[in-house]
């Protein structure tokens, strides 16, 4: 499918009754071929969506509501473009449902097919909203770093390593990330998590390199996996992450993971500004 026939940027009537028609694909391999990955990832990793605008009706017609977790893993050949997610998920606004359980099975049914692989769904219910949590990315925060900055479009020539300096492993964050959507233009602001095993990254490079970001047009998915692909190529670590959280539009967060090591899935912490 391409883009111009998504409803993003488009006026759209709200539905309010079930229609898992409005999800709309969107394939991956388009963009990742352009950053030079034709064939097996050299990541894997995880999409995770917060949806907090989810209601519909019980059996009886008394609205529901509840705080949404999806996982859609990186190598599905889809991603799912936000505002058909946002359209769908208002689609059971007026929808009957016998059960939790009968909504979680047409979200993981719905989606899993829009994306091409097995996506996993978690619902918090009102009782269980006070354990959730506000937390922050753990790392040292190159924000600290005085630098004049003069390139707004994505600069991979700016990383550089040191190779004579002793490997190192350290974790990186910065929250000046910013992008701007690949169809409306409309900005979209995160912060970024880089863990690495390698020759030490320049990280006054590091921070100029994210920050040219800022007058880019892509998804977020897609912006993580540039950034991912970038440092690999410049900087070659042994192993590398990118974790980046995205504050939230029309009730959706979208958080892309990264990673080229085994390890556990990050914790899906809600940050100060989402």
């Amino acid at each position: 499918m391409h883009e111009q026939h998504s409803p993003l940027g488009k006026s759209t009537a709200y539905i309010e009754h079930y229609a898992p028609e409005l999800l709309f694909p969107i394939p991956r391999l388009t963009k990742r071929q352009e950053i030079g990955i034709d064939g097996s990832l050299p990541f894997g990793g995880v999409d995770i969506w917060n949806g907090y605008e989810l209601s519909w009706l019980n059996a009886r017609g008394k609205p529901q509501v509840a705080i949404a977790r999806f996982s859609i893993p990186a190598e599905s050949p889809n991603l799912i473009e936000s505002k058909s997610f946002k359209l769908y998920l208002n689609s059971f606004n007026q929808t009957r449902l016998a059960s939790v359980d009968e909504l979680k099975q047409k979200l993981i049914a719905d989606l899993s097919a829009a994306c091409g692989a097995s996506v996993s769904v978690k619902l918090l219910e009102p009782a269980d909203w006070g354990t959730e949590k506000i937390g922050g990315l753990e790392g040292e925060l190159l924000d600290r770093l005085d630098i004049d900055v003069a390139q707004y479009q994505p600069a991979p020539q700016l990383l550089h390593t040191d190779p004579a300096e002793a490997e190192v492993e350290e974790t990186l964050v910065s929250h000046l990330l910013k992008s701007n959507c690949l169809v409306t233009g409309q900005p979209d602001w995160g912060s970024v998590q880089i863990h690495y095993i390698g020759a030490p990254i320049n990280q006054e490079a590091l921070l100029r390199y994210l920050i040219s970001f800022r007058q880019h047009n892509e998804f977020h998915e897609q912006c993580v996996e540039r950034i991912f692909t970038d440092i690999m190529r410049q900087c070659r670590p042994t192993r590398l992450s990118v974790y980046a959280r995205y504050t939230r539009r029309g009730g959706l967060d979208i958080n892309p993971f990264r990673t080229n090591f085994s390890q556990p899935m990050p914790a899906n912490v809600r940050q100060a500004r989402q």
